[in-house]
């Protein structure tokens, strides 16, 4: 037995002219949009976790260097975006960790 289901236009505008159109199941199902905490550091590329420089509970200034991902042989330094105290760090070296790893929070 066939379900019929009905498809559901959607409404958006360019340039001042309305459209109609049909949503695609992988646009439907893709991921949305979240905006991101900037007390919170992921990683941007997948990688190796080589050392950890700080540790929970420091204060560091901006531009410190936090810890070392290597990633596509490179050595990659993750450094504190602003003044802030680390709250929690999420890897420790030798981690691998896949793109958009939480790795730390900054209080």
């Amino acid at each position: 037995m066939k379900e019929n289901k009905t498809e559901e236009l959607v409404d958006f505008a360019i340039l001042s002219m309305k459209y109609k159109t049909k949503l695609t199941k992988k646009f439907e199902n893709r991921k949305k949009y979240e905006v991101p905490n900037p007390k919170h550091i992921a990683s941007h590329i997948p990688g190796t976790i080589v050392e950890t420089i700080a540790k929970e509970g420091d204060s560091l200034k901006e531009g410190d260097s936090i810890l070392v991902l290597q990633a596509m042989k490179m050595m990659n330094q993750i450094t504190m975006p602003f003044d802030g105290k680390i709250k929690a760090i999420h890897v420790k070296a030798g981690d691998r960790i896949p793109k958009n790893h939480l790795m730390i929070e900054i209080e």
